[in-house]
């Protein structure tokens, strides 16, 4: 018996079922069956361990024990999308999608927006090779032992795929599976989960793989992305994922116009409550994939699609009482705290009041019955007071004057909403929350600190600003509570590990009020080092592409602040990077430094991406959209006709990309 043959004709069967069974759902053996040949493989593969394969059906049942999930870049940015909320949003987002490709006839993929928890995974040669977490965007943690164990997920692809791309879907827990969960909870008398999104995010990131293979999650497919994908669409694009072996809900439909977008919606609001799993949406894309690069990506969306979201849930419940708290930079936030009630699938007992205006608009009073509901199905908010239910004796809410931490008078700035503690270095929550935002993952991103860590710290006078944090010693932690000599160990060794961060997270770490994580990007790459940035004059930062007046005055007035000064000064000393480190680029010149460029089209010679790589490379910046700031717009075929005729209307000059190569190779190009 060829045992190779034996074992790989059984891994392509298995595989079929699986595929039968959680994508089609369409068996076509029993249970009983699949079972005795998935132990048939077990015991083959056992017996012959140098036929292993890390995609083979029997490595589904999970085992691997993950101590620390590692942290990696997407090679393509997961986006967020925007949102709208009523039918006049969309039609107004078709006119600025109108306003870029011009009167062309346009076509829409509508698909039921999934709340779960995104997931971005690689294939290379047809295999699973890496499942990522959405994170922040650009990076995520990989959890690929614990994807591999939700069977709707092909390990193996069926049919003509490329070489490797990437697609994105949605890790949800049905409804039925998610019942079944709290049930087997009840009967051994712990708390039940939630709600199923929480709950399918929190699975992702078990330790232990055999306990995420125990779940009844899915995965449903809503995108794919790469270089040289066989379809011109997303709706193509959809089908053919089918048919290589992902789950990509047949729900979704093709819409000529956007008529039939609300069609879509309209069925779907009512029928959503049919579905085996949750949804709060729909969202529509612009279906050609040419028309989607000629739109592009704002800074956090695609231009290109935007979510429906279906009415909140709203629920009346009592306000008990109204809380304050205090942020790191200062700002007060009232929080309502509520007589505990169901709102779209979980307990709800708070919800934000964002600020003494909103309180006044609202009259919002103690005792008062409220109308609360999930703004974005995430955040409760409390939106209507029922005048009809309010007592005799209820006087209106006075906003407090003091902060409740450390009873420093409020201030509040001319044209601003909040209310403010100005004791910045001495009111505790803006110490421990500078601190919290100073090690989390887009700044310091310090491995072995969280933030109840940080909070324990302070509260032992270890820590009194984030430079202490570079002092700290194992003796010094060990004899705080929960702390063992490994946990303390790895908290110095990520302290210390923070030294390489790059200048624009360190820059972004210190907490500059109104620079985030973006800002600090432009400052840190337009001056260089911290020197430069702090002696910058208010004019100099306002002449920065992109920063306001507001921004510049915070910067400046945080190097005013001798303190702050000190801090730094402490930071240069323990080694944390103060000046950018430029990427090594043989072939980088600044020959296109003050000239802007919008890329529009299909082209022969370069993707996109490397086409404004290049102009970077070379000193050039990359623009969204067409403007008189624009120096060149760089056209391939099938550039969109609006964007023509703005160019020529703005008498921009229009090049090929030969044109573009022959720009670069010149000695002296593009210096007028």
């Amino acid at each position: 018996m060829d045992i190779q043959n034996t074992i790989q004709t059984l891994r392509a069967e298995l595989d079929q079922h699986n595929y039968n069974y959680y994508v089609l759902d369409k068996p076509i053996i029993s249970d009983y069956e699949f079972d005795s040949k998935l132990k048939q493989l077990q015991d083959l593969e056992n017996e012959h361990p140098e036929f292993f394969d890390e995609n083979s059906p029997t490595q589904r049942v999970g085992g691997t024990i993950t101590k620390n999930f590692q942290t990696v870049p997407h090679q393509h940015r997961m986006y967020s999308l925007d949102n709208s909320y009523s039918k006049e949003e969309l039609k107004e987002w078709e006119k600025r999608v109108q306003k870029v490709l011009g009167e062309v006839p346009l076509a829409y993929t509508c698909e039921l927006k999934y709340d779960g928890a995104s997931i971005s995974i690689t294939y290379e040669n047809g295999k699973l090779k890496r499942a990522v977490t959405r994170g922040d965007g650009f990076q995520g943690d990989d959890v690929t032992n614990n994807i591999k164990t939700i069977k709707s997920i092909p390990l193996q692809l069926k049919g003509n795929f490329p070489v490797t791309f990437d697609v994105r879907g949605e890790i949800i827990l049905p409804f039925a599976g998610f019942e079944k969960m709290n049930q087997d909870l009840i009967e051994i008398g712990e708390l039940p989960y939630s709600n199923p999104r929480n709950t399918a995010s929190g699975s992702l990131k078990l330790q232990d793989s055999a306990e995420v293979a125990k779940r009844p999650l899915d995965c449903l497919l809503y995108f794919l992305i790469g270089n040289n994908l066989p379809f011109q669409s997303q709706f193509e694009g959809l089908e053919t994922a089918r048919n290589w072996g992902f789950k990509a809900p047949k729900e979704a439909k093709l819409a000529r116009s956007l008529d039939e977008v609300f069609e879509f919606i309209d069925y779907w609001d009512i029928h959503r409550h049919n579905l085996p799993y949750e949804t709060d949406g729909v969202v529509v894309k612009v279906n050609s994939f040419h028309y989607q690069d000629e739109l592009g990506f704002t800074a956090k969306s695609p231009r290109w699609a935007i979510a429906y979201k279906f009415k909140s849930e709203q629920v009346a419940t009592k306000l008990n009482s109204i809380s304050y708290q205090v942020g790191r930079t200062g700002a007060i936030t009232p929080v309502a705290n509520l007589e505990p009630v169901q709102l779209a699938g979980t307990i709800v007992k708070r919800a934000s009041l964002h600020n003494a205006d909103q309180i006044e608009k609202l009259d919002i009073r103690i005792g008062d019955t409220v109308f609360v509901e999930k703004g974005g199905e995430i955040i409760p908010k409390i939106i209507a007071v029922d005048w009809s239910k309010r007592p005799v004796n209820s006087e209106p809410t006075k906003y407090i004057t003091n902060c409740p931490e450390c009873q420093t008078e409020l201030v509040r700035g001319e044209g601003e909403a909040n209310h403010y503690c100005p004791n910045f270095y001495g009111c505790p929550p803006q110490i421990i929350g500078r601190i919290q935002h100073y090690i989390s993952r887009k700044a310091m991103d310090i491995e072995g600190l969280g933030g109840e860590t940080v909070t324990l710290l302070f509260n032992n006078g270890l820590v009194h600003n984030y430079a202490d944090l570079y002092e700290l010693t194992v003796e010094q932690i060990l004899p705080l509570e929960r702390m063992a000599q490994k946990s303390a160990e790895n908290l110095v060794k990520g302290v210390a590990n923070s030294k390489s961060i790059p200048f624009e997270s360190v820059l972004f770490a210190l907490g500059i009020r109104f620079v985030g994580e973006t800002v600090a990007k432009k400052l840190a790459r337009h001056y260089k080092t911290i020197d430069a940035l702090r002696n910058a004059t208010l004019i100099d930062l306002v002449l920065v592409d992109e920063i306001g007046d507001r921004i510049a005055k915070s910067v400046i007035d945080f190097f005013e602040n001798q303190e702050n000064g000190i801090i730094i000064d402490r930071l240069k000393e323990y080694g944390i990077r103060f000046e950018i480190t430029e990427k090594i680029n043989l072939n980088a010149t600044d020959k296109l430094s003050g000239k802007t460029f919008v890329v529009s089209g299909v082209f022969a010679k370069f993707s996109r991406d490397d086409l404004k790589k290049a102009i970077e490379d070379n000193g050039g910046k990359v623009g969204s959209s067409i403007s008189a700031k624009t120096d060149y717009v760089i056209a391939g075929d099938n550039m969109g006709p609006a964007k023509l005729d703005k160019a020529s209307k703005l008498k921009i000059s229009i090049i090929s990309e030969d044109d573009f190569i022959n720009l670069i190779n010149k000695t002296d190009a593009v210096k007028e």
